[in-house]
């Protein structure tokens, strides 16, 4: 190898080390956080989920401080994104069980997007992660789709665990409209985002 080539093969290396060295490093910006409202409507696959796992959904969280951003945090966020993406494969809920609107752990495989939501948020929450940072929040996409992601709460802002990329983005740059998420201070209630309106999935009212 001339000393030419053998030094553009070192820049290549030193670009793709950097390229991957800023999928696992915290972003220099910061993402906001969420302006919640009032008390809303439980979604109604969460509130029979609650029925199957009435333990998971009477969890008050004493402390409500947002989890703290760090290289470590990041990569993990990082991480249980593209394992869990990986692992599920999508599957409608009328294909999977027969019915719509079934949340629950993809522990045979498949799952739609409440599926890897709760996964993504049982692994995050093994790793000690308090689940006053761990909630399920229901947006509108852009095509007017209803959807679930799980938002990590963090001192620098709010970021989204999607099924549809395996990128960690700030909320506000993910295009979706946000209607409701779970409350910080207790697993069973929910609240609303900004204009909270009617969504696809449905809710109890």
């Amino acid at each position: 190898m001339t000393s030419s080539s053998m030094a553009r093969t070192l820049r290549l290396c030193a670009v793709a080390g950097l390229a991957i060295s800023a999928h696992w490093a915290v972003p220099a910006w910061a993402a906001g956080a969420m302006v919640t409202g009032g008390l809303t409507s439980q979604p109604i696959g969460h509130y029979d989920f609650c029925k199957t796992h009435p333990g998971e959904c009477n969890i008050r969280p004493t402390d409500l401080a947002p989890a703290s951003m760090t290289d470590g945090l990041w990569r993990r966020l990082v991480s249980v994104t593209a394992k869990v993406n990986a692992a599920v494969k999508p599957m409608s809920d009328l294909d999977n069980y027969g019915k719509d609107e079934v949340w629950t752990y993809p522990d045979n495989g498949f799952g739609d997007c409440e599926d890897y939501v709760l996964e993504k948020r049982r692994e995050l929450y093994r790793m000690g992660m308090s689940l006053a940072d761990l909630l399920i929040t229901v947006v509108r996409k852009p095509d007017g789709e209803g959807h679930s992601v799980l938002t990590v709460r963090t001192d620098k802002g709010d970021y989204i665990l999607d099924n549809l990329t395996d990128r960690v983005k700030a909320w506000d740059t993910t295009g979706y409209r946000y209607l409701k998420r779970q409350a910080t201070d207790n697993t069973g209630r929910w609240v609303s985002i900004r204009d909270d309106q009617a969504v696809l999935v449905g809710s109890v009212q």
